[in-house]
């Protein structure tokens, strides 16, 4: 097996193309079909424009983010941060994800100025900071006294990271692994690896699957979605020796390696996986692990919040946590952040970076814990995080498999075959939005039964082909 050097995020073969290709414009990325709903999300903006102004020396800034719990406990924290700040006003946009992604692509992209502080994640940053859509952090982070920067897990930090400097700070980080249940594996006398491959998964989702009981052997996302049933199942396609696109833009979802990877899902999925496979994504899985009804689930590390938590879950004592499975590289699994930035249009980023300084400074993890509780800190940013004793007593189960598969979240590790863009879970150009979430429809197809697998590899080629040619490839 040959591996691949390392592509840090500081180095971009996608937003500095091949010869002949120019850098995506604003125009081009909210024109390529990227954003299904970034058209209606750039006209809703306009509800967001009257944080814009200030007065008296007083200053409003406007922040967009994402609408999950730990986001909701910054909502809820931040009196703590008018009392340093008084002559600053926050004013939130909170939004599900797929809307606060398009309604944040549309502003900044656009040059909207909408927004002084914005949500984003590491698919983004490297290539807006290119773009120069993003303002430079680094400066604002040398500058703060006990930010410890350093302290941020460095895969996380790298993939925020462009030219050396830091275009976002993370808010919360996660790779993923398997969680399962040690009391069917128990009574089953079946053990789990530290580090299983996907045919001892296969082998233990048969052996466990029993639908009489309301017992599938595994839950895998087949929702539809480039972040949704395409998070896994490039992992699948990674570690089983493949990729989208070789050095030379050639799409390659027609391989053999593509194709035993995607056949190998979609079987586990439809033999041994939850009901309703085809249209669950994170949310019904997670519902069908903590109320007992799956033996197994490969997904996001921060399923813990959810998976551990006793006002939700019917399994918390019973789990164990293995990480990623592998087939031909040694390690496995996706790399993802949650990061708060400052578009380049605001006129007010010392109030903003203040804002996220508060929010992701290592003070604001005490600050949740002793406010909200322990088990709502923001996982996967920080490694000071699970060196905190009330955490690390709580994540005693799951914090070394969260910390080693954010580690090993590299292309180094985790892909057999060198490529020319960044990313593990996602291919880290802008017309992969569009592109993932077109082929994450033909996957999920195959998942319902409605075409063969060949099939879907087939139209994913096809869609990869055309994108493939912007990029210099002549096929």
């Amino acid at each position: 097996m040959t591996h691949r050097r390392s592509l840090p995020s500081s180095h971009l073969p996608v937003t500095l193309p091949p010869a002949g290709r120019e850098r995506p414009t604003r125009r081009s990325v909210l024109g390529a079909g990227a954003l299904g709903a970034a058209g209606a999300g750039a006209s809703a903006l306009g509800l967001a424009g009257c944080g814009s102004g200030s007065s008296g020396g007083r200053q409003s800034i406007v922040v967009a983010i994402v609408s999950n719990p730990q986001m909701q406990d910054a909502i809820g924290l931040v009196d703590r941060f008018h009392a340093d700040h008084p002559d600053v006003d926050v004013r939130f946009v909170s939004l599900p994800e797929n809307e606060a992604r398009a309604k944040i692509t549309a502003s900044v992209a656009s040059g909207g100025g909408e927004f002084d502080v914005v949500m984003i994640s590491n698919y983004e940053t490297p290539q807006w900071a290119a773009n120069g859509w993003l303002a430079d952090l680094q400066p604002y982070i040398d500058k703060t006294s006990g930010y410890a920067p350093e302290d941020f897990i460095p895969t996380i930090r790298d993939s925020l990271t462009y030219e050396k400097s830091m275009y976002s700070v993370p808010f919360y980080g996660e790779s993923s692994f398997v969680v399962y249940r040690k009391d069917l594996f128990e009574k089953a006398g079946l053990t789990m690896p530290g580090s299983p491959t996907w045919d001892e998964i296969r082998s233990f989702a048969k052996a466990l699957h029993d639908p009489d009981a309301g017992t599938a052997g595994i839950a895998l996302r087949g929702l539809a979605g480039w972040g949704e049933n395409l998070a896994p199942m490039d992992t699948v396609i990674n570690t089983f020796g493949g990729c989208w696109f070789d050095m030379d833009w050639a799409p390659r979802l027609d391989s053999d390696e593509v194709r035993e990877a995607v056949s190998m899902y979609v079987d586990t999925v439809r033999s041994w996986g939850q009901p309703g496979a085809a249209t669950s994504g994170f949310g019904e899985c997670l519902t069908q692990f903590a109320q007992g009804n799956a033996a197994m689930w490969y997904d996001a590390s921060s399923l813990v919040s959810g998976v551990e938590s006793p006002d939700s879950s019917t399994v918390v004592g019973k789990t164990g946590y293995a990480l990623a499975p592998t087939q031909e590289t040694p390690h496995a699994g996706w790399l993802y952040a949650w990061a708060l930035a400052i578009p380049e249009t605001s006129e007010k980023k010392q109030a903003a970076w203040d804002f996220i300084a508060w929010m992701t400074h290592p003070d604001y993890f005490q600050l949740v814990g002793e406010d909200v509780g322990w088990e709502a800190l923001p996982p996967g940013s920080r490694a000071s995080t699970y060196e905190i004793p009330e955490y690390k007593e709580l994540a005693e189960h799951y914090a070394k498999p969260t910390l080693d598969s954010m580690g090993n979240a590299t292309q180094e590790k985790a892909m057999s075959q060198e490529v020319p863009y960044p990313g593990l879970q996602f291919v880290g150009i802008p017309e992969f939005q569009d592109l993932g979430t077109r082929v994450g429809q033909q996957f999920s197809a195959a998942i319902a039964g409605g075409q063969s697998v060949d099939d879907a590899l087939r139209q994913a080629q096809t869609f990869a082909s055309s994108v493939a040619r912007t990029y210099g490839w002549e096929g």
